[in-house]
């Protein structure tokens, strides 16, 4: 049991594809692993990755990815952090002071 959720990370290689585009319409990139879902925690590194393409070009690479599966720790305190993460936009207030105060304030009544 302490094995699964403390246990050693399975990694493995798979290919990807790399789609970058460069255009007046879009600036994107994009990465699709064959064959495998990623799931919370995992970890891709996607080797000899394409950084750029030039201006008014869409370009697609294939290239090789390392998957690093997270254990069920990982998975858990990722998705804590990502909660807390989360809440931290919930804490967002406006002052009424801050854009000189209220309407009737800013008239002078």
């Amino acid at each position: 049991m302490i094995g699964l959720i403390f246990g050693a990370r399975q990694t493995f290689e798979v290919p990807c594809t790399v789609e970058l585009q460069n255009t007046a319409e879009f600036m994107q990139a994009n990465v699709s692993l064959e064959g495998i879902e990623v799931e919370t925690g995992d970890t891709v590194l996607v080797h000899d990755a394409p950084t750029s393409v030039p201006f008014g070009e869409h370009r697609i690479f294939q290239r090789t990815a390392t998957v690093t599966r997270a254990n069920a720790m990982d998975r858990f305190l990722t998705k804590i952090s990502a909660y807390l993460e989360l809440t931290e936009l919930y804490e967002t207030g406006f002052d009424a002071d801050m854009f000189g105060g209220t309407p009737a304030a800013r008239r002078g009544t």
